[in-house]
């Protein structure tokens, strides 16, 4: 079982790799208001989709390519004609083109193929409409310029971890990836990659939640191996591992 699944099925509930803070700070970046069209990449647990929904967009729609994982993301969410859970994949979502004021996603472009990212990311372009923005919530690779060996000697190592296999980017990298399919990213930031530490699970799943967390890892011996190796892992490489997010836009002359 992927990782992320693995730790849903415990009980946590969020899973982005910057937490609440970072989810809320690039859901202001993306400013959104009661006129935006929204497109959701990857929705998940359906946490940011909650989140989004408290601003009132005009509409919402997810795009989840497993169709549990989508069941599971509509039952999550009020029943409105204006929301819309659709089975997809992110590179080829069959949504009108320039049919979105705002596309999101997070913490799945860093699991994906180099070449994947580029489609995914160019399906954002495409589908939103100009002056529109995207914004990303990923894994960063830091320093910039660590040598090749060692990124992927981190890359290996988390793949093996998460059983996902996870190719992060440093920050110049991610830039790089937006503006090759033409966006033009205005905002970006980052934030400590601690997605297993006691504090960040207090303030990310509450006191309620980190103790049903707990509990459950103590009851489940094959689950809390897995837990504490994906915790080994993200800490031997603290200082090589942030989360980032990025906002970009479609210019008006694109």
């Amino acid at each position: 079982m992927p990782g992320h699944w693995l730790l849903a099925r415990l009980g946590k509930r969020v899973l982005r790799p910057g937490g609440l803070t970072l989810t809320r700070a690039l859901l202001d970046g993306l400013a959104i208001g009661r006129d935006d069209e929204v497109v959701e990449f990857a929705p998940g647990l359906g946490v940011t989709a909650r989140m989004i929904l408290q601003r009132r967009p005009r509409h919402y729609t997810a795009i989840e390519r497993d169709k549990k994982a989508a069941q599971w993301t509509r039952r999550q969410l009020p029943l409105d004609p204006e929301i819309t859970v659709v089975v997809g994949r992110a590179d080829q979502t069959s949504l009108p083109a320039a049919s979105a004021s705002v596309v999101i996603g997070e913490a799945m472009l860093s699991m994906q193929t180099g070449e994947y990212k580029r489609l995914i990311a160019a399906e954002a372009f495409r589908l939103l409409r100009r002056g529109g923005r995207y914004g990303i919530h990923e894994l960063a690779i830091v320093p910039g310029d660590m040598p090749a060996d060692e990124k992927r000697e981190i890359d290996r190592q988390l793949s093996s971890a998460i059983h996902v296999g996870a190719r992060p980017l440093p920050i110049q990298e991610w830039k790089a990836l937006l503006e090759g399919v033409g966006f033009r990213v205005v905002a970006t930031d980052l934030a400590p990659m601690h997605l297993l530490r006691p504090l960040r699970l207090l303030q990310d799943e509450g006191v309620v939640g980190t103790l049903r967390l707990a509990k459950n890892l103590l009851f489940d011996g094959p689950a809390r191996r897995r837990v504490l190796a994906m915790r080994q892992v993200f800490e031997r490489y603290q200082r090589n591992l942030n989360a980032v997010y990025l906002v970009a836009q479609k210019d008006n002359t694109s």
